[in-house]
């Protein structure tokens, strides 16, 4: 059992991932690409503007650039180029982000007594939005670059606390039904938000708020995407493997 839960969920995955990736070239990146031109509009920083306030010219000076100044430092990181390249990772990692989401839906399964299957896919996949994207997002909306952001670290906790705690009223309202548990599954959902997520820095942004909006909204469909395709192909396979291991015997007694 747990080999052919293995087995799908890597096949999901596969699956998943090579569909999000799709769409992502097709309408994530175009938009991320969009923002990556704003970066750095918007003026110098504090300490690059005192130093041009502080080294002013004379009337008659002839012009000069001040590329001298520039340390090994300020070199930009790598980042993959534009292109096959940059699609390639793109790829690459989210089909790896799908087996991992894809193994821990598998190991809740397997311990909570819920097998997935075709049947119950769909619902499955639905919980994972709401688990890992829908509720996170609700707090700490999907950022392009160039805009403003709390610290990573403190994101990364309020993420990490609000979809285990989406997961288990998930998983709650999936073993019983009773009033309580409805009770206990909405304080786990309101809990989150009541906390608050980290703040953003209160700081002009040059990417236009309509293209942020737009992000925004296509992140969390392609996401929708992703969780359902990702659920009823797990479900699907798990009952193919299911029936095949079942039919062995009996093939083996005949």
């Amino acid at each position: 059992m747990i080999r052919n839960l293995f087995a799908a969920a890597l096949l999901a995955a596969l699956c998943a991932g090579l569909v999000n990736a799709a769409l992502q070239h097709f309408r994530v990146t175009p938009i991320i690409q969009h923002a990556e031109s704003f970066e750095g509009e918007g003026g110098h920083s504090h300490g690059e503007a005192a130093a041009v306030a502080a080294h002013e010219h004379p009337p008659g000076t002839p012009e000069h650039s001040h590329d001298v100044v520039t340390t090994a430092a300020a070199e930009p990181e790598w980042a993959p180029q534009d292109g096959f390249e940059r699609t390639a990772y793109t790829t690459l990692a989210t089909v790896l982000a799908a087996a991992g989401f894809a193994l821990v839906i598998g190991a809740v399964s397997m311990f909570a007594g819920i097998p997935i299957t075709f049947a119950n896919g769909f619902l499955w996949g639905m919980a994972g939005f709401v688990t890992f994207s829908l509720a996170p997002a609700y707090g700490l909306a999907p950022e392009l670059p160039g805009m403003p952001a709390a610290d990573v670290f403190p994101r990364q906790v309020w993420w990490a606390g609000t979809a285990l705690a989406t997961g288990a009223a998930c998983l709650l309202l999936a073993k019983t039904r009773a009033s309580w548990a409805f009770a206990v599954a909405i304080a786990l959902v309101v809990a989150p938000h009541i906390i608050g997520a980290p703040m953003a820095p209160d700081e002009p942004s040059a990417v236009p708020a309509h293209l942020a909006t737009e992000f925004a909204a296509i992140t969390l469909g392609t996401a929708l995407v992703f969780w359902l395709v990702l659920g009823t192909v797990f479900g699907k396979l798990n009952d193919v493997f299911a029936a095949r291991s079942a039919a062995v015997p009996a093939g083996a007694h005949a």
